[in-house]
């Protein structure tokens, strides 16, 4: 271990650095050289992992394209993990490393406090719950499975040691506390799936009870995106949840029970269908989340005065938990019920 982050220190883009810091600590910059530009962009990549661009194509790209069932699961994993985990670096408020001596690489996630890391936690759950959902429903080697969701997460909790945002007690603490939850939800992730799927509280519980817990998050003493990020990982699920509900009250699955048969080579044709399925189904979330950011953006600057591009006001409790939750909830939607009517129409099934 001590050879492992010695190599990663060594490989750091630190040769010199300059800082210049307004009122909050996500306002420092600095400046610094790359060394090793295989490690940079290698942990560069793997940081994005564990960031909205991953969630926002895998999580529907697995629903179009894999399993609903293996989709759900993880969207009901990932969403429990990320808001235990959010909200335990708002109560511990244990500090990011310190700057110098360590180059940090990103700026906007700096505000937020260390312990435990959320990428370290997201990674866990999902690679392995991903991994958990599929080893009995595909024909693909276990261990194949297991060193895949083991890489797909050490190199997330990796990342976060080079880009200098953890210490490695954050990272390690983040990734136990998600195999935890993992170990204490597989005993009921079906029964909690089939009361999401059939129960008729479902609609309600899914918009109320994450709307509370985002107005009810804890409360610090200076701006953290902390708060933001929580309410739109709620949003998506709850989108997601009530998605999931419609589509079994009302509506047959528009795609086979199995897509992508993992272990098997794709032919030609079914490539062709899930880049087509993807890339129309992106661009209609994409399109979706732009639209209603817009429309309840407008709404709430018209009732608050304010103009849509004041970074101040849209940090603000009244306007910055209704607009991410009804814009995240709208993409959950979407790409729930939306896309797959539109991948039917377009006969893309």
């Amino acid at each position: 271990m001590a050879r492992l982050l010695g190599t990663l220190r060594s490989s750091q883009p630190v040769a010199r650095f300059q800082r210049s810091c307004g009122l909050f600590p996500a306002d420092c910059t600095q400046k610094y050289i790359v060394k090793n530009y295989f490690y940079y962009y290698l942990f560069k990549f793997s940081a994005a992992l564990g960031e909205e661009i991953f969630y926002i194509t895998f999580l529907p790209f697995t629903y179009w394209n894999i399993d609903h069932s293996v989709s759900r699961r993880m969207i009901i994993v990932w969403s429990i993990v990320m808001y235990i985990g959010q909200v335990s670096k708002d109560i511990l408020k244990w500090p990011r490393p310190l700057s110098p001596p360590v180059v940090k690489l990103e700026m906007r996630t700096n505000a937020e406090y260390g312990m435990p890391s959320t990428h370290a936690m997201a990674a866990t759950a999902i690679s392995f719950s991903f991994f958990i959902a599929t080893m009995n429903q595909y024909k693909y080697p276990f261990e194949l499975g297991l060193a895949a969701a083991f890489v797909f997460s050490t190199l997330v909790c990796l990342s976060r040691l080079y880009t200098g945002m953890h210490t490695v007690l954050d990272v390690i603490g983040g990734a136990l506390i998600s195999a935890v939850l993992l170990v204490l939800l597989y005993p009921v992730w079906d029964t909690i799936d089939h009361l999401l799927l059939t129960s008729p509280f479902c609609p309600l519980l899914s918009i109320v009870v994450p709307l509370v817990l985002c107005y009810n998050y804890p409360k610090l003493d200076y701006y953290s995106p902390t708060r933001g990020d929580t309410t739109t990982i709620l949003g998506a699920a709850a989108g997601a949840t009530v998605g999931f509900w419609l589509n079994n009250q009302y509506a047959a699955s528009a795609y086979p029970s199995r897509g992508v048969q993992p272990g098997f080579p794709l032919t030609t044709s079914t490539a062709v269908f899930v880049l087509a399925r993807f890339l129309t189904g992106i661009s209609v979330v994409l399109l979706a989340r732009w639209a209603m950011k817009s429309l309840v953006l407008g709404m709430l600057g018209y009732r608050y005065r304010f103009p849509m591009r004041d970074l101040a006001a849209r940090r603000r409790l009244e306007v910055e938990v209704p607009y991410k939750f009804v814009t995240y909830s709208c993409v959950g939607f979407t790409a729930t019920v939306i896309v797959p009517r539109l991948h039917e129409l377009l006969g893309l099934m």
